[in-house]
């Protein structure tokens, strides 16, 4: 982890201020909480939690969420507000797609990072390894874009995702009860963007 870029450290302090990535976190954790059957006794991960926006709604939820980021400056926004959360809360710096966390979660929730991984296959492989039996997924990403939508595309690695492929990655590392739901929508000036929830079960 030394001498890494974080690509988000100059983005961390005003992150939580635009108003498209809070409503978009927003009406993600609004479809999970509708289509998943949270309960008080899970723990489960947020991946790319970044500052908390996603993890910040589906607290009152769970038990506990595990942040995983492998920004140290988004974290940090993230533990600022920890005391805020209406459960317990853990903060753990680690880029999973170099690393893995040998533990088990009753859910994984994502919002807007797997893009930034190359790998899908290696990616939802690790997921299925940390969830618990009858444990799930809940990752929202873009449909397919034309690239347009970052201003910089440093570290990403796909122009979102062809929900039929990314079925078939689901199923091939052991998903089952694949279902896509579209989550928001992201007008900026040039172009509306999709974002989908793909939820699914170990």
């Amino acid at each position: 982890m030394e001498n890494k870029i974080d690509h988000f450290k100059e983005k961390s302090k005003s992150w939580d201020m635009n108003s498209k990535i809070v409503q978009n976190a927003q009406a993600i954790a609004e479809l999970i909480v509708k289509n998943i059957k949270l309960d008080r006794s899970m723990k489960i991960m947020d991946f790319g939690a970044g500052t908390g926006l996603l993890s910040y709604c589906v607290a009152p939820y769970v038990g506990k969420v595990t942040a995983v980021d492998n920004s140290p400056a988004m974290l940090l926004e993230f533990q600022n507000k920890c005391d805020d959360f209406v459960c317990e809360t853990e903060v753990m710096e680690k880029d999973l797609s170099v690393e893995n966390i040998d533990r088990q979660f009753d859910g994984i929730i994502s919002s807007m990072t797997i893009h930034h991984l190359e790998d899908m296959v290696a990616l939802f492989s690790k997921f299925n390894d940390m969830l618990k039996v009858g444990g799930f997924i809940a990752i929202a990403d873009l449909d397919l874009e034309d690239g347009s939508f970052h201003s910089d595309n440093t570290g990403v690695h796909h122009f979102g995702f062809d929900r039929e492929v990314l079925e078939k990655v689901a199923k091939e590392t052991g998903f089952k009860e694949i279902r896509f739901d579209l989550a928001s929508t992201i007008n900026k000036p040039h172009q509306t963007f999709t974002v989908f929830l793909l939820t699914a079960v170990k």
